[in-house]
């Protein structure tokens, strides 16, 4: 066996970015990872305006303190342009209107009094401004939050929904990102049924191929379902072949352990090569990674292949530390682990294992970490339950008050 950042790293040392890009309206780009920087042609704000709803003046006319009573000369919404501001007068702004030329503060209309027309002059009327503003008070400054000619976003950033809302900000209408990794997805056991179909003796309703096929599309994957190949090497074997082509990626889970009817690690010699067989980790020991020769024209044509356990906590775990990191290389994304964070344990882990242990825990209402009762491979309420993995080194035990790695489930594998 191997430790678990030993894999990761050969993982992404063996698998290069796919390269290959579309162009896709900026709203359908959420999720998607940018494949070039997104550099602004505009400042933003485009002018000076105003932050709130208010009276734009000229700090000199307040020089005698507050309480002194300007003519409003122009009223100015947003989307319109103001005339200079004539000395010893106001302008009513709205938020987001330009602040017009010599004004160099926006009194808020709470600190502002409305009075009485004194004649043509103020055809707006007249306000007493009853609190001197600082210089620039409520005016946000043209390119305030980006500025012309800068890159606001960068290559391999996953899109979310401020991401699409900055891309809009500065007016981009379509987006270069990567294309969606094409990936074959299959389970193996005699024993697996399709759920809503009978569920005969001594089998088990097929969770996996479901849940695999959830992650894969949250990842941005374009998935395809081979459905449940049978426990012969045969089958296997034509698995895998029809698995590998057109497609970047084959996952399946079980069938990768030692036993008499776990086919895979043979069909996968045949068919490919094997690159890794074992983590150190618990729950997801056995984790197959290699590839399968395609039929291609191309010589020496090759598509991934990772094997994951058939333990659907095992297939989940060993999907969220190592798949997803290799899905996000294949689209080139910046950032392909969670950093983890350091939260304290209000569990007792007393017995801790030779191998690096993920815990499958929640975070409470103290700021601490509570541990699902029953941590067994096959008990998917755990993950159902929790919110993060608690990261826990070989041989470590865990006592109340002491801080763990926490992960994120939210971030593993959203």
């Amino acid at each position: 066996m191997i430790s678990a950042d030993e894999a990761l790293v050969r993982l992404l040392a063996a698998v290069l970015p796919l390269g290959r890009t579309e162009s896709v309206s900026t709203p359908d780009a959420w999720g998607r990872i940018l494949a070039r920087d997104v550099v602004s042609a505009v400042n933003v704000p485009p002018e000076d305006n105003s932050a709130m709803d208010g009276y734009a003046i000229r700090l000199a006319d307040l020089a005698g303190g507050s309480g002194a009573a300007l003519p409003v000369s122009q009223r100015i919404a947003a989307g319109q342009v103001g005339r200079p501001l004539a000395a010893g007068t106001a302008a009513r702004i709205f938020t987001g209107a330009q602040v017009p030329p010599g004004a160099d503060a926006v009194v808020m209309q709470e600190y502002c009094e409305a009075v009485a027309s004194t004649g043509a002059d103020d055809p707006f009327g007249a306000v007493r401004v009853n609190e001197v503003p600082a210089p620039g008070m409520a005016i946000r400054r043209r390119g305030e939050d980006v500025m012309q000619g800068h890159v606001v976003l960068r290559a391999g950033h996953r899109l979310d929904a401020a991401a699409i809302g900055l891309a809009a900000t500065v007016g981009m209408a379509r987006l270069d990102v990567a294309l969606r990794p094409r990936v074959a997805l299959f389970s193996t056991g005699d024993e697996l049924v399709m759920p809503g179909e009978p569920l005969p003796p001594g089998a088990i309703y097929n969770s996996n191929r479901f849940m695999l096929g959830a992650l894969l599309r949250g990842q941005g994957c374009l998935v395809t379902d081979l459905g449940n190949v049978p426990d012969r090497l045969d089958a296997t074997r034509a698995m895998l072949r029809e698995a590998a082509a057109g497609h970047d990626l084959i996952l399946s889970s079980g069938g990768v352990s030692v036993g008499e009817e776990d086919h895979l690690k043979p069909a996968l010699a045949a068919e490919g090569r094997l690159d890794l067989w074992a983590i150190a980790i618990k729950p997801g020991k056995p984790l197959a990674f290699g590839a399968v020769r395609r039929n291609d024209a191309e010589a020496g044509a090759e598509t991934w292949f990772i094997g994951l356990p058939g333990n659907p906590v095992s297939s989940y775990v060993t999907f969220a530390l190592f798949v997803r990191p290799v899905l996000a290389q294949l689209q080139g994304a910046q950032a392909v682990t969670p950093p983890g964070m350091a939260i304290r344990a209000d569990f007792a882990w007393p017995r801790p294992d030779k191998r690096r242990e993920f815990l499958r825990v929640r975070r409470n209402a103290e700021g601490g970490l509570d541990l699902y009762r029953n941590q067994g491979s096959g008990v998917l309420t755990s993950l159902a339950w929790g919110d993060g993995l608690a990261d826990i080194p070989p041989g470590q035990a865990v006592q109340p008050g002491d801080l763990v790695r926490y992960l994120s489930l939210a971030e593993l594998a959203p």
